[in-house]
């Protein structure tokens, strides 16, 4: 009896201890902590195993890989390898920094152990920088932003974390304009002032580059900046008249004087000046604030009034005496109504003239002027019998000869003719007689303007360059015959030519009829001979 309860007692401790055996080949694993560099090729090693047991033979046991991660990974033997492929690599920035994963160890189908599988992805720089869109859409800045203010901000990414350094292209048509203070900010401050009169729209170019890495990936961004206009230009009355250039090469005008004439007859109307219209603009082009117009003084008591919208002046009652006020000034601003201290002053001048009656008139429609050949650099046109041509408009409108103070003489010009000549308020035409030669032959228009009632009158001058020692005719006869204002010893040179040309000819012509003469018939010369004969014969008998 004592036997059969030893032979039991041993079987149950080999029974256990074989399954203590069994159970022992899953032992002897742990945790798994590896890494592994991201796009690592096919089958990369991973981590050894420590499992006491082989996956593989009599008493094998059965491993399997678990979890959010484990199609990343699969089992050589004892030996845990990475699982990509071309089309699938391990890209960190897709993936993460950290794969996960369960390795559970099987005996008999029964599960022993598991352990876990952490593998931290290590980075590599494969990513280029690339510009956040939002930040690189096109700005708007008004142009009175205040110089060393931070107008944007412009910002990149590098998938691979890596730090990023901004940079201005300084080859970038307006990047004078822009400067990046702090590189790694990507603020971007103005540098120096707007001006949306001279330029409406900026263009820069801005680089993000890698700083800490080999490879010193970067990417570019093109940036439009628009100039919003401010309000920082007073009105402008025109037409402008440029007097220099600013800062900016903008032109710096000064305000026109508008001027108009009236007659003491003029009552209640609409006064037209020149060079044109009363007219202001905001100097801010694209804001064109409204203008009120005023006449700060000139006035005189009402009897000139201004449109405050339009800048129309009106005269409403008439002048009693020119001699007392030939003219008045206006003084007339233009004020913003938004803002009444952005203002601009001109001034309009009001002529009183006696009443026009008589339009300037020439004495002929054409004037005859001769220049004789000179290497003088100018001449005075003179006209027949060598004085000087002066040329002049009258106007009966006055008593003194007829002769407009204000009558203002110029010349048409030509292609032919431009820069040739130069007509003073004489009357007196100058020419440039170097660049003349013989012969020629010019057609001036001459202008007679009254300054006053803008009245003109036009006259042709017909011009003649005459040879150096060619007289000039005396009148309009005269010179149709020309060969009379020849020099005499030519002249005379000439007739005793035609003289002698003309006796040699008689001579000829006598001579060639007595040799005609002489050859005449035989018979009539010898009855001749015998009349003669026969009358000395009769003389005998």
């Amino acid at each position: 009896m004592v036997t059969l309860w030893k032979l039991f007692l041993c079987q149950l401790a080999i029974n256990m201890s074989y399954r203590v055996v069994k159970a022992s080949l899953c032992l002897g694993g742990s945790d798994i902590f590896a890494t592994v560099r991201e796009n690592s090729p096919m089958g990369e090693f991973i981590a050894n195993l420590s499992i006491v047991g082989e996956p593989a033979g009599v008493n094998s046991i059965r491993l399997c890989l678990t979890g959010e991660n484990a199609n990343w990974f699969y089992l050589e033997g004892r030996t845990i390898r990475l699982n990509s492929s071309i089309s699938r690599a391990l890209d960190r920035e897709r993936q993460g920094s950290i794969l996960m994963a369960a390795l559970t160890c099987y005996q008999d189908d029964i599960m022993q152990s598991e352990y876990r599988v952490m593998v931290e992805i290590l980075n590599e720089n494969d990513n280029k920088p690339k510009f956040v869109e939002k930040t690189i859409q096109p700005r708007y800045i008004n142009e009175l932003t205040a110089i060393n203010s931070v107008v944007f901000i412009v910002k990149a990414i590098d998938a691979d974390g890596d730090i990023l350094t901004y940079i201005i292209d300084s080859a970038s048509p307006d990047a004078s304009y822009f400067r990046i203070d702090l590189p790694n900010s990507g603020e971007v401050t103005l540098d120096k002032p707007l001006d949306y009169e001279t330029k409406t729209q900026l263009h820069l170019v801005i680089y993000a580059v890698e700083t800490h890495t080999k490879e010193y990936y970067n990417t570019t961004a093109s940036l439009t900046v628009n100039v919003e206009d401010g309000d920082d230009h007073h009105p402008q009355f025109l037409p402008c008249t440029p007097i220099s250039l600013d800062y900016n090469h903008t032109a710096v005008c000064t305000n026109p004087i508008y001027t108009v004439n009236i007659t003491e007859m003029d009552e209640d109307i609409l006064l037209n000046f020149s060079p044109s219209p009363i007219h202001a603009e905001d100097g801010d082009r694209s804001l064109d604030t409204p203008l009120f117009y005023s006449i700060l003084s000139g006035g005189d008591q009402h009897r000139f009034r201004i449109n405050n919208q339009t800048a129309a002046i009106t005269m409403t009652r008439r002048v009693e005496n020119r001699n007392l006020t030939p003219l008045f000034q206006l003084r007339i601003m233009a004020s913003q109504l938004n803002d009444p201290t952005k203002y601009s002053v001109t001034t309009a001048v009001v002529r009183v003239l006696a009443e026009n009656r008589f339009p300037p008139v020439f004495n002929r429609t054409t004037y005859k002027g001769f220049i004789i050949e000179s290497s003088s650099p100018a001449s005075l046109v003179s006209t027949y019998g060598n004085e000087v041509l002066i040329i002049q408009a009258t106007d009966q409108d006055f008593q003194d000869q007829g002769v407009n103070p204000r009558m203002h003489y110029s010349l048409q010009p030509t292609p032919a003719t431009a820069g040739l000549y130069h007509i003073t308020q004489e009357g007196i035409l100058i020419a440039k007689t170097y660049r003349l030669r013989p012969y020629d032959r010019h057609i001036l228009e001459v202008v007679a303007r009254d300054e006053e009632s803008g009245e003109a009158v036009k006259a042709s001058v017909d011009i003649e360059l005459l040879r150096r020692g060619q007289p000039v005719p005396r009148n309009p006869f005269g010179e149709e015959r020309l060969f009379r204002d020849m020099d005499v010893r030519v002249a005379g040179g000439v007739m005793a030519l035609m003289l002698l040309l003309l006796v040699t000819t008689l001579f000829l012509l006598i001579r060639w009829a007595k040799r005609r003469r002489q050859g005449q018939d035989p018979a009539g010369r010898g009855s001749v001979a015998l009349g003669k004969h026969s009358k000395t014969e009769a003389d005998l008998w």
